[in-house]
């Protein structure tokens, strides 16, 4: 009995489900349109709105300039470079982070060339990254490169002061310093 009725409402719900809920009914107001497709569709189109009432207005705000006064010069100096590209990169810290990370793996395996490149790509997505810095820094003393070194470990102090690598960071500027005096003096 219990299978017989389950049956039953299965069977009426598939009914239910094949059947349309409404039948189309004759618009008396339509009833002088083509049957054409090619003539409905040019008519309805006369009907309905056109794209230019809904486009969205992507003009600057009215205060853009006064609230962000070098966000144009910033603008022109990306466009004049030499490069064949002309765009921004988005700050994204998620993809300088991830950088990071990765140049963090070279690092350790000491591939120190490979690390590099990944701290400066997290560098062109976070530029005051201040752990991007630091890391650059290291690899560029690993791979004998104490110019960039010393620049990245000035910019990680400038950036962070007291930061977690900021005794480091002025051990290895003092340590460089001495280096770069005593090659010159040769």
């Amino acid at each position: 009995m219990r299978n017989r009725l389950l049956m039953f409402v299965c069977f009426c719900i598939l009914l239910l489900c094949g059947l349309p809920l409404a039948a189309p009914q004759d618009d008396p107001a339509r009833q002088d349109q083509p049957k054409d497709d090619k003539e409905s569709t040019a008519s309805r189109a006369s009907d309905e709105s056109s794209s230019k009432d809904t486009r969205i207005d992507l003009s600057d705000p009215k205060d853009d300039a006064k609230s962000h006064p070098m966000s144009a010069a910033t603008v022109s100096d990306a466009q004049d470079e030499d490069s064949d590209v002309k765009e921004l990169h988005p700050w994204d810290p998620h993809k300088a982070l991830k950088n990071v990370e990765v140049g963090d793996f070279y690092f350790k395996k000491k591939n120190y060339r490979a690390a590099l490149d990944r701290y400066k790509e997290a560098l062109v997505y976070k530029p005051n990254d201040a752990i991007a810095n630091f890391r650059l820094a290291e690899c560029s003393e690993k791979l004998s490169n104490p110019g960039d070194a010393i620049t990245h470990y000035q910019e990680y102090l400038k950036i962070l002061p007291h930061g977690p690598f900021a005794a480091d960071a002025e051990k290895a500027l003092v340590r460089l310093k001495a280096n770069t005096k005593e090659t010159s003096a040769k």
